[in-house]
């Protein structure tokens, strides 16, 4: 058999046929067969000889989502149009494009019910993000758009607010519920200030969270 010579190529059909797939019939309900009937030249052994699984083709979905929005972000941080928190704020906004962007998060969450995944996760909340933020508060504490005396620990809050305790896949709540805990955590962020959460960023959050429920 000849070899592939664009391995590169067959990965991506396998990732866009695998996101319709998952669009259009959700997740669970998508087997590594509908792939392969979809694609229609491609054994079930080609899909593992580039994805050890289902989990791994949604993964590498969310992998490449994620440094579609690191791309933008960073195209936000060298603005000079704009002080911090309003960076932080774009920012904000490019994490919430569209439904499919809803669609794909809402995807992802069962795979944290895996614990390393979780763990691995947990460890990137808790420590990754918050250095990534950090600059962007400093700049802010410089810029006098986040006058706060707590850099590192309203990173650290901000991260795992945002990436937990909000989400309602980890703390099921009602649509009026998860307004009150986005209302709570804006007066958690201002009493440190950060205030991040204007009536805007209030709507997008409420948006984006009541979309990724188990």
């Amino acid at each position: 058999m000849a070899r592939n010579a664009h391995p590169e190529v067959t990965e991506q059909r396998i990732i866009d046929t695998a996101r319709d797939l998952f669009m259009e019939q959700g997740y669970e309900q998508t087997t590594i067969q509908d792939i392969v009937d979809r694609l229609g030249d491609l054994s079930k052994g080609a899909i593992y000889h580039h994805f050890a699984s289902k989990e791994a083709i949604l993964d590498r979905l969310v992998s490449d989502n994620m440094h579609m929005l690191d791309k933008w972000r960073s195209i936000v941080i060298e603005r000079t149009d704009l002080n911090a928190l309003e960076k932080i704020r774009e920012m904000c906004r490019l994490s919430t494009p569209g439904q499919d962007h809803y669609d794909l998060i809402r995807m992802s969450m069962p795979l944290l019910d895996d614990p390393n995944y979780f763990i691995e996760n947990m460890h990137f909340w808790s420590h990754e993000l918050p250095a990534r933020w950090l600059p962007l508060v400093k700049e802010g504490m410089q810029d006098g758009s986040i006058p706060t005396e707590y850099p590192q620990e309203a990173t650290e809050i901000l991260c795992l607010l945002t990436s937990y305790w909000l989400v309602p896949y980890f703390f099921p709540v009602t649509p009026e519920q998860l307004k009150r805990r986005i209302e709570c955590a804006a007066i958690m962020l201002n009493a440190i200030n950060v205030p991040l959460f204007d009536d805007e960023m209030k709507e997008l959050a409420l948006k984006l969270y009541s979309n990724i429920t188990r």
